[in-house]
């Protein structure tokens, strides 16, 4: 986008052309130190516009593009020296290159063969050349004057900035992208007794994780352990306590701890973890074969339970305190189970409203639940996809404002074992 902005500044105002290019080395890690002066450079097209055409529309020279460009030529020189290249026409590097791109009749390339005037103004960061940007005038132009290289210069170093601060926050971007896909659990698969869906929304257009979070865990015995929990707030503070807790409570599940004893000791850790104070689960255990779901929980909103034939409807759990007050005890509530029945597990971002009490949230909630499980099969092997597509139906949420928290839902089918 960046680099959008600066070719349409300059073309065809300022030139006949203008091109940004960012160094390769750079834009994969922006860390890495090459030789002052490389027998050779990468670099990437980052946008181009000829004359009046939009940014990027010349298939022959394709954004993206990486080139090859020698010590010898202007563009490596400006990105050695980290001076200004003028020049009276564009290099032999460069024409050969636009010669053997330019397909017959393609009358824009060529004209860059004829240029008058050329200029590569290197874009630089804290003293280091990252890229450079390219201008060429035809004869119908002056040559570029003292004026014009600086007003290049002065446009060139505010966009270096701007690109630095785009890849800083793509960076940031994938690495909460890889965290949260290395958090998503094994859903969508059928476990022993139980087949899951789940779905995922942060509260806004630039969060991409926050302190929600979900899991599956299978157990021994063939039991299976679900969970749904809100660190509060968002960004890293709330993910980094959101990944602790997580790691804990698959831990635990791990060694076979009670689910009473499991809220017990999360909630020591949480005490101790700075952001985790005040956070939510509930946390439900099936197990196929006893046709049983034991429920505990912390400040969380119950889950909601629908039955074959019946409309769902809030199951009655005890809510017991947030995690990291060093004082949780509830009572797990046992639900039996006897015929598919769906349990859905999900944060407060769904239900809660400004303007609405959380109780006409969760009843909403359930009114979608009932209404989007209409077709479902109980207990169908290839139900899968419904279960998903339901997931999807349901992740918008019950509340009539927009999304001012992370939403978050995990949906069972708990399926008794026959015998």
């Amino acid at each position: 986008m960046t680099g959008d902005h600066v070719v349409q500044a300059l073309a065809p105002g300022f030139c006949d052309a203008a091109s940004v290019y960012l160094v390769e080395r750079w834009l994969v890690d922006a860390g890495a130190h090459g030789p002052a002066d490389p027998p050779q450079v990468e670099a990437r097209r980052l946008a181009l516009r000829l004359g009046a055409e939009a940014p990027g529309a010349d298939g022959a020279l394709p954004v993206g593009e990486v080139l090859v460009f020698p010590r010898h030529t202007p563009y490596a020189r400006a990105l050695a020296t980290g001076r200004t290249q003028l020049l009276d026409a564009v290099d032999r590097h460069t024409s050969d290159r636009l010669a053997a791109s330019a397909g017959p009749g393609d009358s824009r390339i060529r004209s860059l063969l004829h240029t008058a005037s050329f200029l590569v103004v290197p874009l630089r960061l804290q003293g280091v050349a990252v890229g450079f940007v390219a201008c060429t005038r035809g004869p119908q132009l002056p040559p570029f004057t003292p004026a014009d290289t600086a007003a290049v210069e002065s446009l060139a170093a505010r966009a270096a900035v701007a690109l630095d601060n785009a890849r800083r926050y793509e960076y940031e971007r994938r690495t909460a992208l890889a965290i949260r896909t290395s958090l998503l659990p094994a859903t969508g698969r059928t476990l022993d007794g139980c087949r899951v869906a789940h779905g995922y929304r942060p509260a806004g257009r630039h969060d991409v994780i926050g302190g929600d979070w979900f899991d599956v865990l299978p157990r021994p015995g063939g039991r299976v352990g679900l969970i749904v929990g809100d660190a509060m707030g968002h960004g890293p503070e709330a993910a980094v306590a959101m990944i602790q807790l997580r790691t804990a409570a698959r831990t635990l599940a791990g060694l076979d701890t009670e689910p009473a004893e499991l809220l017990r000791r999360l909630d020591a850790l949480a005490e101790d973890t700075p952001g985790a104070s005040f956070a939510t689960c509930v946390y439900a255990e099936w197990d196929a074969e006893r046709h049983t779901c034991t429920l505990v929980a912390a400040g969380h909103p119950p889950p909601l339970v629908r039955e074959p034939g019946r409309a769902a409807r809030p199951a009655a759990v005890a809510a017991g305190l947030p995690l990291g007050l060093g004082d949780w005890h509830a009572e797990p509530t046992v639900l039996r189970i006897e015929r598919p029945t769906l349990l859905l597990m999900y944060s407060d971002g769904l239900v809660e409203s400004r303007g609405t009490d959380i109780d006409v949230g969760i009843a909403r909630l359930a009114l979608a639940l009932d209404e989007g499980a209409s077709g479902l099969v109980p207990g169908a092997e290839d139900d899968q996809r419904e279960l998903d597509a339901l997931c999807g139906r349901l992740l918008p949420g019950a509340a009539p404002d927009g999304p001012a928290d992370d939403r978050t839902l995990l949906l069972a089918e708990l399926i008794p074992a026959k015998g």
